[in-house]
């Protein structure tokens, strides 16, 4: 398993219209074969803030959806990123 976590920082004006451009990756990443949780959202307590989180069952299923990463749009927004990768070797419910 992969998981994709982190976050990126718009200007707090251009959340919201950025978050909108991102419904349609998210409901394509959520079709994907392989993915098993997508989500980009508003931070609850930084105005410029959107998290990120995504959940693959394997490396090469990121690698098929990712393809050339965010649009030119959505890449200009982006006044800063800190995303990344994580190779999961165990899981344990807590439900």
């Amino acid at each position: 398993m992969v998981i994709v976590a982190g976050h990126i920082v718009v200007d707090p004006q251009q959340r919201e219209s950025y978050l909108a451009g991102c419904v349609g990756v998210v409901e394509l990443a959520r079709r994907t074969s392989g993915c098993i949780d997508f989500a980009v959202t508003a931070d609850l307590v930084d105005a410029g803030r959107i998290n990120i989180f995504e959940r693959w069952e394997s490396r090469a299923a990121v690698e098929v959806f990712r393809g050339e990463g965010p649009s030119d749009e959505q890449g200009a927004a982006m006044l800063a990123a800190d995303v990344a990768e994580y190779d999961v070797v165990e899981v344990r419910s807590l439900t």
